[in-house]
């Protein structure tokens, strides 16, 4: 394994492992979720870039596309419990009463 692979790899594991361990507020889970998906951006840009073929150079933009997709949904529900709850903390959703 080069020290890129293992790099982003890391990446990869540091942002689940934040989002499985942390989870008192929404907005750290919102950002454990964006550097999951930086480090998957990056990946698959560098080894698109490595085949050097032209049929998997469109899956980073197509990934870049989604994660600002998953953003932009991610801070609206942000605001939302925000506005509702008065609080982002994990603990204080309840979804029995939705």
């Amino acid at each position: 394994m080069t020290p890129t692979h293992f790099a982003f790899s890391a990446a990869f594991t540091l942002g689940l492992a934040g989002l499985t361990f942390h989870r008192t507020h929404l907005l750290s889970a919102l950002l454990c979720l964006e550097g999951m998906m930086l480090s998957l951006f990056v990946a698959l840009s560098l080894w698109s870039l490595q085949l050097n073929s032209t049929s998997f150079s469109i899956a980073p933009m197509l990934l870049l596309a989604f994660s600002a997709c998953e953003a932009g949904a991610g801070l609206a529900l942000l605001v939302a419990t925000a506005r509702t709850h008065g609080t982002d903390r994990l603990q204080s959703l309840n979804l029995l009463q939705c």
